[in-house]
């Protein structure tokens, strides 16, 4: 009986310890585990460039269906075009890109490569401002519907350098074949992804056709997606299909 005082506060040190270690060991495993995750997840950069007469904020909405653990530290930038005369709507002012000489635009239309090239200038001010700000060339995508498609091909063909990729929506060839003179061997690896609607009137499919075959000429890769039925629009269909692109290409951080 003379032992148990002097047991009990052992006892109870005992136990306090043991749990002590029960709950370290119990939760310091996820802990790293979740550490480790946080230090892997790469960082990356989508770009979106919306159509004639569109605003970016209007297409903000697209990066909710993007919900795959890989988009967590996904910046998303939307900017909008300046407001410029459009030929093809009678010389009326609205958000615009470049100028559109006619409607449909086919495989054969003119360009404003002059224009053109000015908004790809600003283009990749924005791509330049991301990099320098930490993001790996590899994790940048620049995806457009439309004439923000057809930026986006131009913007992706004069970049200096690899990026994770481009994506044109319902979007045309914009310039002639001689802006490929100034396309860099390091632009030729970024991947493109092209999904237009068969049944689009406003940029024919056969302005959409044209654009795989005049990548593949110049030693790039193009994967084309046709969906039937489809007018000059964008569906969610095309976006999950974006999603999954976009996640196997994007590259963890070392």
């Amino acid at each position: 009986m003379k032992f148990i005082p002097i047991l009990k506060p052992f006892i109870v040190l005992l136990i306090t310890f043991g749990l002590t270690i029960y709950f370290v060991l119990l939760f310091e495993p996820t802990n790293l585990s979740s550490t480790k995750k946080t230090e892997v997840m790469a960082r990356s950069f989508i770009l979106w460039l919306h159509g004639l007469g569109d605003s970016g904020p209007a297409n903000e909405p697209i990066k909710t269906l993007f919900t795959s653990p890989q988009f967590k530290n996904t910046k998303w930038s939307f900017p909008s075009a300046p407001s410029n005369p459009v030929t093809c709507n009678y010389g009326a002012i609205m958000p615009s890109w470049f100028d559109i000489h006619e409607i449909p635009v086919s495989p054969s239309s003119p360009n404003d490569q002059s224009g053109l090239l000015k908004a790809v200038k600003n283009v990749h001010a924005m791509i330049d401002k991301e990099i320098d700000a930490g993001t790996n060339p590899n994790n940048v995508f620049i995806c457009g519907f439309s004439q923000g498609g057809a930026l986006t091909l131009a913007s992706v063909l004069l970049y200096p350098k690899t990026l994770g990729g481009g994506a044109v929506f319902s979007g045309w060839v914009p310039f002639n074949s001689s802006i490929l003179e100034q396309t860099t061997p390091e632009a030729k690896k970024t991947p493109i992804l092209w999904s237009h609607g068969m049944a689009d009137k406003t940029v024919l499919f056969e302005a959409g056709q044209a654009g795989p075959p005049f990548l593949e000429r110049a030693g790039m890769t193009c994967e084309f997606k046709a969906y039937p039925g489809l007018a000059h629009s964008i569906n969610n269909e095309e976006l999950k299909n974006l999603e999954s692109w976009i996640k196997t290409r994007v590259q963890s951080n070392s």
